[in-house]
């Protein structure tokens, strides 16, 4: 009987004992299972970009490791916490629910059920406090009391998700404030340019037409005025037509009217346009007279090499040679541009498709327009257009369009 009372004894004390190291090993298995949901979602919410990713995720991660349905409702501009969730979800908020939300973000405390504060409707309300500001309110539909080790997981589990919601509104700020800060800077390199330009043709076609107003001149005379006047609302209009065609480039409006075009009526077409310009300049182009057809949009190239080769006479030296060639090869059109200008320094090289950039060597004058517009015209073919220096001083110019060879043999 001894016996049996020491082993029935022996047998209570190692089953209380094994039970109590079951528990033991149960609490830290557990404890690791939320290390380890901490860790992930500390990961996702690193990789997640945007708010809307940020809200999606956290609320998926609330029902994963909680089994819990849950909203979040972010503050707005004004400082006021928003009547609407950013992101999909199945519960319904009441006035008065909406009033315990408005409350919690107000006080940063806790309340609704389950809770010391308005403990009425079916959620407890929870404000996500970031390491400055309040961002917002998360609500959840509780059922039950969160148990200790529930209510620490929960405890470290929301911080993670008001941090990186904090993050965000400080990110997008920020974007906020460097794209105000572009636009001013935008803004005024765009008066000071156009003002500048506008005022040149104005004042030249004002003071002209009072001339001949005023007072009487010879046939002569009058039609020295006359051509200035027409010269100064050429300019006119193609500064007009510079800034509609980025207005139609930063719009994304710009739609290709794509068709066959013969490019030497094409070439033709530009330098009768620029036939002033040019006459100081020796103009060569290689243009075979087989060439074929080829898909373009006639109105944009025309703007393109018109640009180019206006680009081209206020930068090369008088009596200099332009030359302009053009050519097909495997698949792509070729055409380029070369004059005997400064060429580019290394700095240029970097920007000079950049709106509003003028060269370091570029003359006085000009809105910094005029390649933008290049560039844009020719990526709406779906080409490329790099610049370069070439070998014996000056620029050139080289635009790769791609082209269908089968259509263009057939066409030929």
């Amino acid at each position: 009987m001894l016996m049996l009372t020491m082993f029935f004894i022996i047998a209570l004390l190692n089953g209380v004992l094994t039970s109590r190291v079951r528990r033991q090993e149960m609490k830290i298995r557990v404890r690791e299972e939320r290390t380890h949901a901490l860790y992930q979602l500390a990961k996702e919410l690193s990789s997640a970009t945007g708010i809307d990713e940020v809200l999606s995720l956290s609320v998926g991660d609330i029902r994963k490791y909680f089994g819990l349905g849950s909203a979040i409702f972010l503050k707005d501009d004004l400082g006021q916490i928003e009547k609407k969730v950013r992101h999909e979800t199945s519960l319904n908020f009441s006035e008065n629910e909406m009033s315990i939300a408005e409350w919690t973000f107000r006080h940063t405390a806790k309340a609704g059920i389950f809770s010391d504060t308005l403990p009425t409707g079916k959620y407890t309300f929870y404000p996500l406090k970031g390491n400055n500001d309040n961002v917002g309110v998360i609500a959840v539909q509780h059922f039950r009391v969160f148990t200790q080790g529930e209510d620490q997981f929960w405890e470290g589990f929301l911080p993670q998700i008001s941090g990186k919601i904090e993050r965000e509104f400080l990110r997008s700020a920020a974007r906020n404030a460097y794209i105000l800060s572009e636009s001013d800077k935008l803004y005024k390199t765009l008066f000071n340019s156009i003002s500048h330009e506008l005022r040149i043709p104005v004042a030249t076609i004002m003071g002209a037409s009072d001339t001949l107003i005023v007072q009487e001149y010879s046939a002569e005379t009058r039609n020295v005025l006359y051509h200035e006047i027409n010269t100064a609302a050429i300019r006119l209009n193609r500064l007009i037509e510079n800034l509609l065609n980025m207005s139609r480039l930063d719009s994304g409006r710009l739609t290709t009217r794509i068709d066959w075009c013969d490019l030497h009526d094409l070439y033709n077409k530009v330098i009768q346009t620029l036939a002033s310009e040019l006459k100081p300049f020796n103009l060569h182009c290689v243009l075979s007279d087989d060439m074929p057809l080829v898909k373009l949009d006639f109105g944009l190239m025309e703007q393109v090499l018109h640009n180019l080769l206006l680009n081209a006479t206020q930068h090369a030296p008088e009596g200099s040679s332009i030359r302009v060639k053009f050519f097909y090869d495997n698949g792509f059109l070729m055409i380029q541009l070369m004059d005997r200008g400064p060429g580019f320094t290394a700095s240029d090289l970097n920007r000079i498709f950049n709106k509003f950039y003028r060269g370091e060597l570029a003359v006085a004058g000009g809105t910094g327009l005029g390649l933008s517009i290049v560039r844009g015209f020719v990526e709406a073919h779906n080409g490329t257009i790099t610049a370069e220096n070439r070998i014996n001083g000056g620029a050139r110019f080289i635009i790769k369009i791609p082209t269908e060879t089968s259509e263009i043999n057939n066409v030929g």
